[in-house]
């Protein structure tokens, strides 16, 4: 069985840890109580840090000359307690791999947060973006796997997420071990997964752990970085997910009967047409390999990229939402 070393990642400390929004709430996740098990969680509440209290007057995002983070009623100025906390807080983080951080939140969130004219009831909304925090967090770790709890429902960004986060991880303990073996390891291994998010990159980075030129561990693992930062900026394309299913189902051509390999082209379609999810396809795939000799195909991270209790977990969320129903230009939108 692969074991998987556990990634670092920074959580909305109202997530599934403590009531502590401003109303005293909880937020359920079932995906964040699941993966407890599998990723070392340290959990954060920045309006907690900065003195706000349980429960307390909510705070909104204000459009000055500058975002001002203020108290609903009261109109306490939190910006600079909060801009300090974050900066002060994220530039002692040690090792991080990735954040969750609650959606839409004034503090943490990413994307989504409301900005407002001013702090009157019904006030209009002027903008939207990252809250104080999450905007601090976007600066000091922008090649981070990063997501809110909202978006991690949408098993297409969820399955980016995942694979993200536990590739570096593995890539965290690679560097520290200063070793080209595992470095080389490194990228064997995950050759088809670099594949599907981007084959170019995958090359460059093949000739950079090649090494022509002898340079030492550590001017190479730099430029090693540099370019894995950038691969795994984005999800992979379905037609990046395709050339590299086809390209696994080349190793089984003497394998296999040629009603098997018309139900794969069958399920390879239907994944195109967005009406099933990769990991079903990858499942076959498993499937042929228990009754196959492909060594070089077990050891591929694509088929195994985070825990195997992760891929399936929560399937529904996958026919209630719209990433399978959307034309399929638009299912790995991020």
């Amino acid at each position: 069985m692969k074991v998987f070393l556990k990634p670092k990642v920074v959580i909305s400390r109202c997530i599934e840890f403590d009531k502590c929004r401003w109303n005293g709430n909880i937020i359920k996740s079932p995906i964040v109580e699941i993966l407890k098990s599998y990723i070392n969680f340290q959990p954060i509440c920045p309006e907690l840090e900065i003195g706000l209290s349980v429960p307390r007057e909510p705070v909104r995002i204000i459009t000055e000359q500058s975002l001002k983070l203020i108290q609903h009623n009261s109109l306490k100025d939190c910006t600079e307690n909060m801009e300090t906390f974050a900066k002060n807080y994220l530039n002692k983080l040690d090792k991080v791999d990735g954040f969750i951080l609650k959606s839409k939140s004034p503090s943490c969130g990413i994307k989504e947060t409301k900005y407002y004219h001013d702090t009157r009831s019904g006030s209009a909304v002027v903008n939207k973006g990252a809250g104080l925090f999450g905007r601090e967090v976007l600066k000091l770790f922008p090649d981070a796997a990063i997501e809110t709890d909202g978006r991690l429902m949408n098993f297409r960004i969820r399955e980016h997420w995942l694979s993200k986060v536990f590739t570096l991880k593995n890539f965290r303990n690679v560097k520290e071990s200063e070793s080209f073996h595992k470095l080389v390891e490194f990228q064997t291994k995950n050759k088809f997964l670099f594949m599907a998010y981007n084959q170019n990159l995958m090359r460059k980075m093949g000739r950079i752990v090649a090494n022509p030129l002898k340079k030492p561990f550590k001017l190479t693992i730099e430029e090693y970085k540099e370019f894995l930062f950038k691969l795994l900026k984005k999800p992979p394309e379905y037609t990046s997910h395709i050339n590299v299913l086809m390209h696994t189902l080349g190793y089984f051509k003497k394998d296999l009967k040629n009603v098997e390999k018309a139900f794969f082209l069958d399920e390879l379609e239907k994944f195109r047409a967005g009406w099933i999810p990769l990991f079903m396809i990858i499942e076959l795939i498993k499937s042929w390999m228990v009754r196959t000799d492909k060594p070089y195909l077990q050891e591929q991270t694509y088929l195994n990229p985070y825990p195997e209790e992760l891929m399936n977990f929560d399937i529904k969320d996958t026919w209630r939402g719209r990433s399978y129903w959307n034309p399929p230009e638009k299912r790995y939108s991020a």
